[in-house]
């Protein structure tokens, strides 16, 4: 999740609109432009060697998904390493001077209520799904209210 700060709207001095001294759309543009640069600036900025990741979980397990096509299976790493889980992978893409190859990480931060050694990786049709299983006492469980 990316967290946009939002700053209060410039209020400019503009010539009465019908007998008011200030504009209703005083500080539109100024908050229009701030608001396309904050977006588009993630779009035009180079992804690095960072690649997107989907996180969600059920009451047994959390996933971790990627897109990594192109990508063989030999050269994926998956590890958990002090609360971490590190993703790592080389894409050989093929060029007229030969064969260019591209390294691709990412780390994400997990629980220590997930069972370290249960971890399963799965990679099909180029997505890699990383299940994560939660501990006994990390799950939910449905505690029934007895009427006295």
């Amino acid at each position: 999740m990316r967290i946009v700060r939002y700053y209060q709207p410039d209020v400019r001095r503009t010539p009465a609109l019908n007998g008011c001294a200030y504009s209703p759309w005083a500080g539109l543009e100024t908050e229009i432009d701030r608001l396309f640069s904050s977006t588009l600036n993630e779009f035009a900025a180079p992804a690095g060697n960072q690649f997107a990741v989907d996180l969600y979980e059920d009451k047994d397990n959390a996933y971790v998904r990627a897109e990594l096509p192109g990508v063989s299976r030999e050269d994926i790493h998956v590890e958990l390493v002090d609360g971490y889980l590190s993703l790592s992978a080389k894409r050989k893409v093929a060029t007229e001077s030969g064969e260019q190859t591209y390294s691709l990480n990412r780390s994400i931060s997990v629980p220590d209520s997930l069972q370290a050694d249960k971890v399963a990786a799965a990679y099909e049709n180029g997505v890699l799904t990383v299940t994560l299983p939660k501990r006994e006492e990390s799950k939910p469980r449905k505690i029934s209210v007895a009427v006295n």
